[in-house]
């Protein structure tokens, strides 16, 4: 069965949580602002763009990914909290991983911010350990036979981050351009980080 999502839940769930929101605030126990700051944290601080630093980091640096692959902690050199439970995988043209939790929702937020809402959905979650090529075909992602897939599955104790494979042609691009390239979908292992359009030139 396809991914699919189910359109009545976001807007409970978005409605469930503007009630509880308000009622916390109308009792004293939160404030609007407390709020609205928690956000801008999330929008401004925590997310993707991290983990893409951390890949960038990687590609450039040997010394720093090798840390990375036997240590998640490593993040912390770049200044990122959340390391202790993180293990990182590496794609490579021979071996893709692909990150689920078959049990709720665990997901390295510290690096990639809030999971998306596929990430939580019981077809993914289900489905992404027994076929995960059917899955990935889903997401657009063909892979060849050759090509082995580990599926890791995450949880309180453990948190998977894929370190997506390189793309060719990217030689001559700075740190800066080349995690502008790296997707929060390519962390997950859904998705491949492609080239930019124009040789040495990040993609907007």
């Amino acid at each position: 069965m396809p991914l699919q999502y189910d359109p009545e839940q976001e807007p409970y769930v978005a409605l469930r949580t503007k009630a509880l929101e308000s009622l916390l605030i109308e009792k004293g126990l939160l404030s609007a602002q407390a709020v609205d700051e928690r956000i801008g944290e999330y929008e401004r601080d925590i997310g993707p763009l991290k983990g893409a630093r951390v890949g960038a980091r990687a590609w450039v640096d040997p010394a720093f990914k090798g840390r990375l692959l036997r240590d998640g902690g490593a993040i912390a050199e770049l200044g990122l909290p959340g390391g202790d439970n993180l293990v990182v995988v590496e794609n490579t043209p021979t071996e893709h991983h692909l990150v689920v939790c078959t049990l709720c929702s665990c997901y390295p937020w510290a690096v990639l911010g809030l999971p998306p809402t596929w990430y939580k959905d019981f077809a993914y979650r289900s489905r992404a350990v027994i076929e995960p090529r059917a899955v990935l075909r889903e997401f657009g992602l063909e892979l060849d036979d050759s090509v082995a897939v580990h599926v890791h599955d995450s949880s309180a104790e453990m948190r998977y981050m894929v370190l997506p494979e390189r793309p060719a042609g990217t030689e001559g691009l700075s740190e800066e351009e080349l995690a502008a390239l790296v997707t929060r979908d390519a962390m997950i292992g859904v998705a491949r980080v492609g080239a930019p359009a124009t040789p040495g030139v990040a993609a907007g």
